[in-house]
Formats: C-alpha cells, structure tokens, sequence
C-alpha cells in the first residue's frame, strides 16, 4: 500500500528531534501507558485506541488508562472494551500508571484535565510525552507535540506516526479511530476543516480500508431514544439572546434525570443553534450536580469563543470549538453567561 511522500506535503511538520524523541522513549519503554481527557470524546478515544494499535503492531506492551468510561455513542471503536475506565477498575488504572516508564498524553493541555487520574499522572517518576492540539500546555513533560492549528489530535497523531515511519502500521482499525476522531472534532468536517492537508490524510487512511460512510452513520447519525428525546426538548427549551447574536441552551441535573440521560446523548447539542443565520455563537450548559455545570461554546467565522471560556469559566480551546466549567448551580451559571456576553458583543 502507498503511503504519501515528502514531509513537505503537510503544513505542519514535527520538528526531527521532537520525532527522534518519541521514536527513543517509545523503543526504550516496557510498559507504556496513553490517556486522555475526562469525559473523552471521539477525538480524545480515538487518537488514544489509534496509537495503542499501533504501539501493539510494534509490540510494545501498551494499555490506554481514563478517568471514566467511553460514551455510549463510541463503544463502537475497535478495542474500547480493552481500555480501563478508573470508574471501573480504579485500582488497576492507578497500578498501570504507577509502573508505566513511558507514558502518552492524548488531547489535553493540563492535567486537571484527567481528573480523578491527576494525582497518579503528576507523581508517576515514567517519562511523558503529550500530543495536543489545544493551546498553552501546561503538563510537565519530556516531549511537548503541540500544534493547536491541527484541527483534532488524531490528525496530530496520523502526521506523527507519518514521520515516524509508524504509518505503516496503521490497518483498518486504527485508520477508522483516527477517522473517528477527525471527523468528530471537526463536526463531520464542517468547520476548522479547511486544511487540505486533511484531506491527504483521509485519502490515505481510505486505501487502509476504513468505511468512512459507516463511520458517520456510527457517529454522526445514530441515536438511542433518549439521545433523541433530550436533544428535542432541548432544542425546544433553546433561548435565543437577538442582541448578541447568541442561543442558550441549558439542562438541569432533573431534566437530564428525566430523559435517562446517558454521556454522550447531548454530543453535538451546541451546533445546531448555529444553523440559525442570526446566530453567531452557541452555549451548552449542563448541571452534572447542584455544584457543577459544564460549558460548551460553539462559533461561526471569527468570532472566539475560546476567549470567553478562558477568562470566565477556567477553559478555552479554539477560536470556534471551547469549553469550560462553573462550580455552582445551574442557575447562577446562566445569572453569570447573561451577565458576562454583552462584553463580547464589541467583537462581534
């Protein structure tokens, strides 16, 4: 099978000696760990379950290690039954962290980020190396592979294993996990997608037999009744702000109860707003507890929702795609959101 030349062909280019350093630590390890972000979505799992095919094909001993499960909308993914939930088995996930000499950090930028797995991940003594695509990080780490111009980590990860030499390694599972999370941190490639260089990767991991039709069915448009019934009265109980250009949406800790709400039912949630012409930006709050909202912002064109994010909520990510929290309830979140966005309308 042919695998694209010339390094030059990509805009992003790791630099060589940040390669060779992954190439040495991965070759010099015996047990490898790869993580990812609590709550991971399809770019986090699927960057992570990609490389930890690949580490296998070179028989490295390797094992992915989260904070918490799969969504149910990615259980589809070639070994995510193989990947050890700390919700599940907390002591096996710590045991492997402990041991690991050599481990990957997959899609996040601060360590926080892997929540209940922070304390293991800071005092493991093994040798890190991140891949990101999210700006400023801030882990502690032999290697730093950080291009936040690359729209998903799974691109990051293909352009890596590329230089590498690993590409070769890549069959049709780990090329539909790469896929996956291409495509899902790019909304179907419907924005942050305009770098022809994806192209060239979707080219590729095509002739390694990946059903890209099949992947979006998987993703993009299938539902449980649930997922379909929230994301309905969601939309229903949507909140448009004329002003500024902008849609709420928000769902307490009893409604997502009442729909026997599941994690990932809400996945892609925060988009449809910005099918409206008169919207520039969407927000997703929704109450995980009476303490804690997760904040989801979508955007269109040049508008940053990242700097929102950042200075309000302790976030950030993309100028079009971010997100971050607020402690406190449901109800004070949206008092602060209606009380912080007429300050953004000036960049509107």
């Amino acid at each position: 099978m042919a695998e694209l030349q010339k390094p030059h062909r990509f805009h992003t280019v790791i630099s060589h000696a940040l390669v060779d350093r992954v190439k040495q630590c991965v070759l010099a390890s015996r047990e490898i760990v790869i993580t990812c972000h609590v709550s991971p979505d399809g770019d986090a799992l699927g960057s992570s379950i990609a490389l930890w095919l690949v580490l296998k094909a070179l028989g490295k001993s390797a094992n992915v290690v989260t904070a918490d499960c799969a969504p149910r909308s990615l259980q589809f993914l070639p070994g995510v039954r193989e990947i050890i939930a700390a919700t599940r088995q907390g002591d096996r996930a710590h045991e492997l962290l402990a041991k690991a000499d050599l481990i990957f950090c997959m899609d996040f930028n601060d360590p926080e980020r892997v929540d209940r797995l922070t304390p293991a991940l800071m005092n493991s003594k093994a040798a890190k190396i991140v891949i990101d695509h999210h700006l400023d990080p801030r882990l502690d780490a032999e290697v730093v592979i950080s291009h936040p111009e690359v729209s998903s980590t799974s691109a990051l990860l293909y352009i890596l294993l590329w230089q590498a030499g690993w590409a070769r390694k890549l069959n049709r599972a780990s090329a539909a996990c790469i896929y996956t999370g291409m495509m899902t941190d790019t909304g179907n490639f419907s924005y942050n997608s305009n770098d022809p260089d994806l192209y060239l990767i979707i080219h590729d991991l095509m002739r390694r037999g990946i059903d890209k039709d099949n992947l979006y069915k998987l993703v993009m448009n299938t539902s449980s009744e649930s997922r379909v019934r929230i994301m309905g009265y969601a939309q229903y109980r949507m909140q448009i702000l004329p002003q500024h250009h902008a849609a709420l949406i928000a769902l307490s800790e009893e409604e997502l109860k009442e729909f026997d709400y599941n994690k990932g039912d809400t996945e892609g949630l925060v988009n449809i707003p910005l099918s409206i012409p008169e919207v520039a930006y969407s927000i997703f709050l929704r109450e995980d507890n009476k303490n804690y909202v997760k904040i989801s912002m979508r955007s269109k064109g040049d508008f940053s929702v990242s700097r929102i994010c950042e200075e309000n909520f302790g976030g950030g990510g993309h100028t079009n795609a971010a997100g971050g929290e607020f402690n406190g309830s449901l109800s004070l979140a949206i008092e602060k959101i209606l009380e912080i966005i007429p300050n953004y309308d000036k960049y509107l």
